[in-house]
């Protein structure tokens, strides 16, 4: 697989409080693999092993592979456990080494803005790692909060805006649409 191949690359954040961002991201992934790309999907705060997307990835390798940085539980942002702050930093450092070595050609960094925003991940060494991602890299970044720098920082940023959801008549995620 050569990278490089979608010429210029640049920085897309999905954020904002309605569904479908990480959802966006993995259909991304599947057609850049259409396209013989290869595609890093790191998620942040996710370590739920009964997610859909763990199953499907693997059918698109050896063009999209997914990787884990987080619990199967809910991080308290007003004081996180430090093996949330653990586990972040951890997929930061395999991020940064993605990026970095340029050993994809779209990096999705799904719900690395609510790292940040829980105080996860440093925001500023975030923004470095922005500006210093080979021209021809792809970078994807997911999650509600997107930071005021994040978006500045960005080529193309869309917001998912709820406007109405089944979860309000107590419906919980379902097995291949939420999760």
């Amino acid at each position: 697989m050569k990278t490089g191949a979608i010429g210029k690359g640049y920085i897309q954040v999905y954020t904002g409080n309605g569904k479908g961002k990480t959802t966006a991201s993995l259909g991304l992934a599947v057609r850049a693999a259409g396209h013989g790309l290869r595609t890093v999907i790191i998620q942040f705060m996710k370590g739920w092993i009964d997610y859909g997307e763990l199953k499907g990835v693997k059918m698109l390798s050896p063009f999209v592979e997914i990787h884990q940085a987080g619990r199967d539980t809910f991080v308290n942002r007003e004081e996180p456990d430090p093996e949330d702050i653990r586990l972040a930093q951890e997929g930061w450092e395999l991020a940064k080494q993605t990026i970095l070595g340029g050993k994809a050609d779209i990096v999705v960094l799904d719900e690395i803005n609510c790292a940040v925003d829980f105080g996860l991940l440093p925001l500023p060494e975030i923004l470095d790692i922005l500006r210093k991602k080979p021209g021809g890299m792809e970078i994807v970044l997911t999650g509600r909060g997107a930071s005021e720098e994040i978006i500045a920082a960005a080529d193309l940023v869309t917001e998912m805006t709820e406007v109405k959801h089944y979860y309000g008549k107590g419906i919980d995620a379902r097995v291949g649409i939420e999760r």
